[in-house]
């Protein structure tokens, strides 16, 4: 919602200052500038990036939009099922965990937590150190440096579309000097008309100058940055489970694993370490 209020505010601003200052609102609709700046962007978007990063980019822009989905209660949710989780290991050995990592769609624990459920990336992170623990592999440096491997392959996918989104904006500028010199050469067609029409015919062509250095800095830098902000606050989510995971192979109990998930977090989504003690005490009996 925040992102369409502030493009709302960024185009308000320029056309009502401009309509302000006495401009006529419809010469800057020049639809040829439009087709030249946006379709040389798009061409040069596509020249640029694999079919993958192309493929994802609208939901990308689509996160960027609507902000990151994970709330302080996914997080919670979060901390719980790690509790859960190490808790029945530490209870009945690691092989008691092996039908749940091995079919997590069909496991009763994970139904559990449907946000975790839901979240591909994240069941596929655990069940995946859960198996290595399970097979043998428990020392704790090992896994991390793996885990951060993992993570920083994650991250460098997630910066495709931020990085995909930003050189569209690099390149609008530009782009729109190449619209406005084009529509300075249409101009030269009409050299002996009288200055009034020289004059909307120049003016049109500035418009290209202006749409570009506008969209650029306005619209799709921004968006480039709201596409990376979304992705850092969703890689978060595996970063906590790393740490929990981390906490347990270091011999913490289930609860100071769930304590040292949560330190993992930032302020605005990491709940009080109350908060977390009374969601734990409310965990089905029969896992606890």
């Amino acid at each position: 919602m925040k992102t369409i209020i502030g493009i709302i505010i960024v185009f308000g601003s320029v056309c009502g200052g401009y309509m302000m200052a006495g401009g006529h609102f419809g010469v800057l609709w020049q639809p040829a500038e439009f087709v030249i700046i946006l379709g040389a962007a798009l061409g040069a978007l596509v020249i640029a990036n694999p079919p993958k990063v192309l493929k994802k980019l609208p939901k990308a822009i689509g996160s960027a939009i609507k902000g990151s989905k994970l709330k302080k209660a996914d997080y919670i949710e979060l901390l719980c099922l790690q509790y859960q989780v190490f808790k029945l290991i530490k209870s009945k050995g690691i092989l008691a965990i092996e039908s749940h990592i091995e079919n997590p769609h069909e496991s009763t624990l994970f139904h559990e937590f449907p946000k975790f459920h839901h979240n591909h990336h994240a069941v596929e992170f655990l069940c995946d150190y859960l198996r290595m623990i399970s097979l043998g592999s428990t020392n704790p440096y090992v896994m991390e440096d793996l885990m951060n491997l993992e993570l920083d392959v994650h991250h460098e996918e997630d910066h495709a579309y931020a990085s995909a989104m930003q050189g569209m904006a690099d390149g609008m500028p530009a782009l729109g000097i190449v619209a406005a010199v084009l529509g300075v050469i249409h101009t030269m067609g009409f050299i002996t008309e009288p200055p009034a029409i020289l004059g909307k015919l120049i003016g049109a062509a500035l418009v290209g100058t202006f749409f570009g250095v506008l969209v650029s800095y306005g619209l799709f830098a921004p968006l480039a940055n709201g596409i990376a902000a979304a992705k850092a606050a969703d890689s978060k989510y595996n970063a906590c489970l790393k740490t929990g995971i981390l906490a347990y192979l270091q011999g913490s109990a289930p609860s100071i694993c769930a304590e040292f998930a949560r330190k993992s977090l930032t302020s605005d989504v990491r709940p009080s370490f109350k908060e977390v003690e009374e969601a734990i005490e409310k965990l089905p009996s029969i896992i606890k």
